[in-house]
């Protein structure tokens, strides 16, 4: 298991994890020791397990690593994508507004024509995740997979979520400590660090300039279709993203100089 690509901190907050996706989730939750229970709010245990629960879910149906799963069903042809779960196809529909709103940067069908939603998926569970503690009560919170983060919670002064963009080429090493201040509560962050050459386009051609990519923005599906945007289309996608969308970006091109928006170079001196 490969090291997360950036972590969330907040005084006072211990880490919950577990394993899911190919990566690991952390929880963190608001509040002090012994608070759970209280007043109808959940302890941090039994939120873990209700985020938990999201994952595997998410997980059992879209992994194409799970040859149980709905979406390798479809990529043997035992079942067609017509006759798919309502799930299956509104997940397929995000995916392809987005490729729509990329100018087909962003797309859910590899090269060999396997329909792959990975590029959502992720960042639709943690929205959900999202969901499921406010469901829960919970007003302070943070939600980490694979270095793809969801924050919620205004924090006192001097203790707001900051987020550590890891340097990829020294995974104990941080690029940056951007804090999330709201109504930024998203970063998610794309590239070859961690699991190698992974991202495909039906545009353009060649290895993309970038080795890593971080967005911050206001929501995760945004920030994290983005990211993976911006890694396949190279500097063109970066500069229709930053136009079009409210994120800020923080790229490392492949000779390890820094490509950072003006609003990120403004937080960080």
């Amino acid at each position: 298991m490969q090291p997360a690509r950036a972590a969330a901190s907040v005084g006072g907050m211990d880490a919950h994890t577990f394993e899911t996706m190919g990566t690991v989730v952390s929880l963190r939750i608001g509040g002090a020791a012994g608070d759970g229970d209280r007043a109808g709010v959940p302890s941090p245990e039994a939120a873990l397990d209700a985020v938990r629960n999201v994952f595997t879910r998410w997980d059992e149906r879209f992994s194409l690593y799970r040859p149980d799963s709905e979406i390798s069903r479809i990529s043997r042809g035992d079942i067609r994508l017509t006759q798919a779960s309502a799930e299956l196809r509104d997940c397929y529909a995000v995916a392809l507004d987005w490729r729509d709103r990329t100018d087909g940067v962003f797309t859910p069908h590899r090269a060999d024509g396997v329909l792959d939603l990975s590029g959502v998926v992720k960042s639709l569970a943690i929205a959900e995740a999202g969901e499921v503690l406010r469901g829960l009560s919970l007003s302070e919170w943070s939600v980490n997979a694979g270095g793809d983060l969801l924050v919620n919670g205004d924090q006192s002064p001097g203790q707001d979520w900051v987020a550590g963009i890891v340097d990829p080429a020294s995974r104990q090493e941080l690029l940056a400590s951007v804090p999330l201040v709201a109504p930024v509560r998203a970063v998610a962050t794309s590239g070859s660090a961690e699991r190698g050459e992974h991202i495909w386009t039906s545009v353009g051609g060649g290895p993309s300039p970038y080795r890593q990519v971080s967005v911050i923005g206001l929501d995760i599906v945004t920030v994290d279709v983005l990211a993976t945007t911006i890694v396949a289309g190279g500097e063109a996608a970066l500069n229709r993203s930053v136009e079009t969308f409210p994120i800020e970006v923080l790229a490392v091109l492949q000779d390890g100089s820094l490509v950072a928006t003006a609003g990120l170079r403004s937080r960080n001196g």
